[in-house]
């Protein structure tokens, strides 16, 4: 494989949306078991995956497919079961339960709860816990700090500890070095090595783009950073970036995904100018990122999941003067009032009406809940008065009780006055309009329909997007 200090490509214009890359093929031969690793190429070693959720299993499967013995340490009793039965616990992720099967089979995968003992087995400790927002929009900390005091008395001379989790900037190395430096009483970047590594993945392509992203790595100091890039060109088909320090690692990863919202944020801003002049902005997204050097992205009720709504915050709480980062937290949160104002100046008072929510997950596709823009559109519908009912095709109907509104069984006829569209699920061209005999409006709120297919007799808005004539709403006119 390769090690660079520099990514050796930017890859191929987004144009404004997502592509798919080719994996990179595996190159490695199967490698010769070091009792005590320590970075020599084409040796394998023991390593601790803490946190076997999303992604961290993903990691554990990829880490034994090229060699490596693997302990996947978890709270859940539930989760260690299911690996140690050689069964994936995650549905979504293409790929990663005929790994986890076949590794335990072949006997480099086991699972524990004991992270102490995982770590003293180890010869690297991956960690990879959440690191989300706490009700003051501030980095809550606490299962990160959890993981942190639990491997630190298995952590031996030579140990390694990668921190995959996106953190401020900053936390690898002064708030999570010393406190391992101080349990262990190793020396820092000699006797115990510390990294900070991001993962990159997408939920329901993580084995895919661990063989396509680069791998950025940095550490606490060049023996750090030597050890983990050398870990990752064992275990990993993509190129490995071996960056000047931590910080630069832990920032890269707060741009990309801090990139990502202040561009749909700005694409929000050009639907309301698009809305004022009457274009179109899907055609102009389209026709603006035709030039290379614009990716402009779309449009929509706000931004989900456990990344872009969070990491941004990450960024903020080291750099509180950002203005334009805050600026685009605001304007994402915001697009839930921008459709429900919408909805409001189309047909009165909610007070009694009843609306249909399609897509209750935070994008289609993708079973999580987290950040979802559609938990507080259903909060703001009802605190209108408006009476709310969702489906996702993701959830059954006790999942969608359970969460936040009445289940809508697919089909079945109702007397809706307002269908929203939450994500950009396919399912929904299938709606058959004559379901609801009451229907004023269709809010499109990701641009995923086709107008000329909603009845002439009922309104639609999209983000940006222009009513077909005759369509739009008389109040908005």
């Amino acid at each position: 494989m390769t090690i660079t200090s520099r990514p050796t490509g930017t890859g191929p214009s987004l144009l404004g949306g997502s592509i798919e890359l080719p994996p990179n093929p595996c190159l490695h031969a199967p490698p010769t078991r070091a009792p005590a690793w320590a970075g020599e190429p084409g040796t394998a070693g023991t390593v601790a995956v803490v946190g076997a959720g999303k992604m961290g299993l993903p990691l554990a499967a990829q880490f034994a497919s090229h060699g490596w013995e693997v302990i996947a340490v978890d709270v859940q009793e539930a989760v260690v079961a299911s690996i140690n039965e050689g069964r994936s616990h995650i549905g979504e992720e293409p790929g990663v339960a005929e790994l986890v099967r076949s590794a335990h089979e072949s006997g480099r995968l086991r699972a524990t709860t004991d992270a102490a003992a995982a770590a003293g087995d180890a010869d690297v400790v991956v960690v990879i816990v959440p690191v989300m927002l706490d009700d003051e929009r501030q980095p809550d900390r606490r299962s990160m700090d959890a993981a942190v005091e639990s491997i630190g008395p298995g952590l031996h001379a030579g140990s390694l500890v990668i921190f995959e989790t996106t953190l401020p900037v900053g936390d690898t190395r002064t708030r999570y070095a010393p406190r391992l430096a101080a349990v262990t009483s190793l020396e820092l970047d000699r006797d115990l090595l510390v990294a900070f590594s991001p993962e990159r993945l997408y939920s329901g392509a993580a084995l895919r783009n661990l063989a396509t992203y680069p791998k950025l790595v940095g550490g606490i100091g060049p023996a750090s950073t030597a050890r983990a890039a050398s870990f990752y060109d064992s275990v990993l088909d993509a190129e490995i970036v071996a960056m000047s320090s931590a910080e630069a690692a832990e920032l890269a990863k707060l741009a990309d995904t801090t990139y990502r919202d202040v561009n749909i944020a700005l694409a929000n801003e050009l639907a309301h100018a698009a809305e004022r002049a009457g274009a179109d902005v899907s055609e102009v997204i389209e026709a603006a990122n035709s030039q290379p050097y614009s990716h402009i992205h779309q449009p929509g009720l706000g931004v989900g999941g456990h990344c872009i709504p969070v990491y941004p915050h990450l960024l903020l709480a080291g750099a509180p003067d950002l203005e334009l980062v805050a600026t685009a937290r605001r304007v994402n949160d915001g697009q839930v009032g921008v459709a429900l104002r919408s909805i409001q100046r189309s047909v009165g008072p909610l007070d009694g009406v009843p609306v249909l929510v399609l897509g209750v997950t935070y994008r289609d596709g993708v079973k999580e809940l987290a950040y979802s823009r559609a938990l507080p559109l259903i909060d703001r519908l009802r605190f209108h008065g408006a009476s709310v009912w969702a489906h996702d095709p993701l959830l059954s109907e006790d999942e969608t009780a359970r969460c936040c509104a009445a289940f809508w069984p697919w089909g079945a006829a109702a007397p809706f006055r307002v269908v929203v569209t939450q994500t950009a699920d396919p399912r929904w061209h299938e709606l058959d309009f004559a379901w609801f005999p009451d229907l004023e409006l269709v809010f499109d709120g990701r641009n995923s329909l086709d107008p000329r297919a909603v009845p002439h007799r009922t309104a639609y808005l999209g983000i940006g997007v222009p009513s077909p004539s005759g369509r739009r709403p008389p109040s908005v006119r």
